[in-house]
């Protein structure tokens, strides 16, 4: 059986293709060859000749066919106006891709975001829309399968605070019996990411008069020491400057609020695990172990993943693909329950939206 899942980063995108459980196909495609080449992707995918696909979800949908897509679930995955989407090049490169793939009739299914989850509490939802994308969900399966595996446990032993530190956006995420329970996502995270800024003050959002979507990609660590956007290794590298040094520190005090808060939801978690692109860089990745070492008291470790070089997401929504196809992690993917994903990622809004 071969199947396949992607991660449409912000700043790559990443394809993993599985034959029964293994690595076969390991890619990852700039953002400049999403906006401008997404047919080279779409080529990449279908010359795997999978069996099954997860594709680029976005904010997620409850689990669904290519051939059920609407034009409302379109927008729900981006959550874009149609006069915006032309500034941001790489989500109509995402678009164009999905369009091909109905297309040439593949077999894609488009997957939930933590929102969408019925393991997670209803109270935890209300006006929230970002508890976590697609992808941020499909990194908890994935870490969900690393734990039990690395500790030798059942799924449902399974527990743990996740921190995933990506280019774009952070994401903190609980995990309790093997079960997704609760995910912050990057825009209501309490503290900037590298990219993006984090929550948002209410009283800055009303004075910046109208919020559009690049706001979302703009404002993190690199923006408040920099005023441009870096390279990670670059930023790392210069953490004995002042203004990087401040906005590191920054970085990790929503590390360490976010962390309290997952971990205050999960009744048993046996360790921290450490995720994301800038948890590669191991002066970062240090950092943030010996942080929460010293006020948690847990274990802490680096995801593990599946190896290759493809980002976590693209690893879990591969492993999602197998065990929708019946294959290898056919239990672990009925354990997480994404076949009873229900709701719409604006369902719990109590305010009047411009849509």
């Amino acid at each position: 059986m071969r199947v396949v899942g992607v991660d449409p980063g912000t700043r790559s995108f990443d394809v993993i293709g599985l034959e029964d459980g293994k690595i076969k196909l390991d890619l990852s495609f700039s953002s400049e060859v999403v906006a401008e080449e997404p047919e080279r992707i779409v080529k990449a995918i279908e010359e795997f000749n999978a069996d099954l696909i997860i594709g680029p979800s976005g904010y997620g949908l409850p689990l669904k066919h290519i051939t059920e897509l609407t034009d409302r679930d379109r927008f729900e995955m981006t959550l874009v106006r149609e006069d915006e989407m032309r500034e941001i090049p790489v989500l109509i490169g995402l678009q164009r891709m999905v369009s091909e793939m109905a297309e040439k009739g593949m077999n894609v299914w488009f997957i939930p975001g933590v929102i969408h989850l019925p393991t997670v509490p209803e109270f935890r939802k209300y006006n929230k829309v970002d508890m976590g994308t697609a992808d941020k969900m499909a990194i908890t399966v994935l870490a969900i399968y690393d734990q039990a595996k690395r500790l030798g446990m059942e799924y449902g032993d399974v527990s743990f605070a996740l921190l995933e530190v990506g280019f774009g956006y952070n994401y903190a995420g609980a995990v309790s019996e093997g079960k997704i329970v609760d995910g912050i996502g990057g825009t209501i995270f309490p503290g900037p990411a590298y990219v993006n800024s984090g929550a948002l003050d209410g009283e800055l959002a009303y004075l910046l008069g109208e919020i559009k979507k690049w706001h979302l990609f703009w404002g993190g660590a690199t923006v408040i020491a920099a005023g441009e956007i870096l390279p990670p290794e670059e930023f790392a590298k210069r953490l004995d400057e002042e203004p990087f040094r401040k906005a590191w520190e920054a970085m990790k005090d929503g590390f360490l609020k976010a962390m309290a808060g997952e971990l205050a939801v999960i009744e048993k978690p046996k360790e921290i695990i450490l995720s994301g692109r800038l948890m590669r860089i191991d002066e970062l990745r240090k950092d943030v172990k010996d942080l929460f070492e010293e006020h948690f008291d847990l274990p802490v470790v680096r995801q593990r993943g599946l190896g290759g070089k493809a980002k976590e997401a693209a690893q879990g929504s591969a492993i999602i693909a197998d065990g929708l196809a019946g294959g290898e992690f056919k239990e672990l993917m009925e354990h997480v329950e994404i076949r009873k994903s229900r709701g719409s990622v604006l369902e719990y809004v109590r305010f009047p939206l411009s849509l």
